[in-house]
């Protein structure tokens, strides 16, 4: 659970005199009740394979940052991956040795663009084939926004498996198969901490080390 840093300021107390215990420990409990208040990141209760779809699907700001490899075919990367996601607008940074520096990528579903360590900003009419045009590898950045959550992507027809917990073990979408083989708190619930998406030569896999729900 993130907890945001709590100020004084956001309690007004008044100095109790010196022999008036009960006064200080009320000033203790409001201040203590002021940073509750300003916790984030808690996601309600996941109870079912249904639900946990519908509440993840329906997070409107969420983000997490972690690694990523990339194996398609004779090329490939290793590098950082941090992913935020505004509602259906989401920007990805890729950094490690790419070959390119650090790459953003970022878009919704009407537009995607690229921009490289130099600045230069690339809009992509098909963002998995251009960028294997660009870079020699691809990622399937419309769906990875869900897949990364634990869920199908709703647009899109798929077949799922679960575990014995009820969480996403396996997933065959849009020709991709995808596995969750571990997963961790994120947000007081168990969140995907290891996924790996494949098709054809083409080989994803994420391994995601700290999440944020706000």
């Amino acid at each position: 659970m993130r907890i945001t840093r709590c100020s004084m300021k956001s309690v007004s107390c008044r100095r109790p005199a010196a022999s008036s215990r009960s006064g200080a420990l009320l000033c203790i409990v409001s201040l203590l009740s002021a940073c509750a208040a300003q916790r984030i990141g808690t996601l309600p209760a996941l109870d079912g394979w249904d639900e946990r779809q519908r509440i993840l699907a329906g997070i409107g700001s969420w983000g997490f940052s972690g690694r990523i490899a990339v194996r398609d075919g004779e090329e490939g990367f290793n590098g950082n991956l941090h992913w935020e996601q505004r509602r259906d607008y989401f920007d990805a940074r890729v950094s490690g040795p790419l070959g390119a520096g650090t790459v953003l990528i970022a878009g919704d579903a009407r537009a995607v663009t690229v921009t490289d360590d130099d600045g230069e900003v690339t809009t992509l009419a098909d963002p998995e084939i251009e960028l294997r045009q660009r870079y020699g590898w691809h990622i399937p950045v419309t769906s990875l926004r869900f897949w990364a959550l634990g869920i199908p992507d709703p647009a899109r027809p798929a077949a799922a498996e679960l575990d014995g917990s009820g969480r996403l073990a396996r997933l065959e979408q849009d020709g991709w198969v995808v596995t969750v083989d571990q997963y961790r708190d994120g947000g007081g619930q168990p969140m995907p901490r290891r996924l790996a998406a494949v098709r054809d030569g083409t080989r994803v896999r994420l391994v995601i080390d700290r999440w944020s729900f706000h």
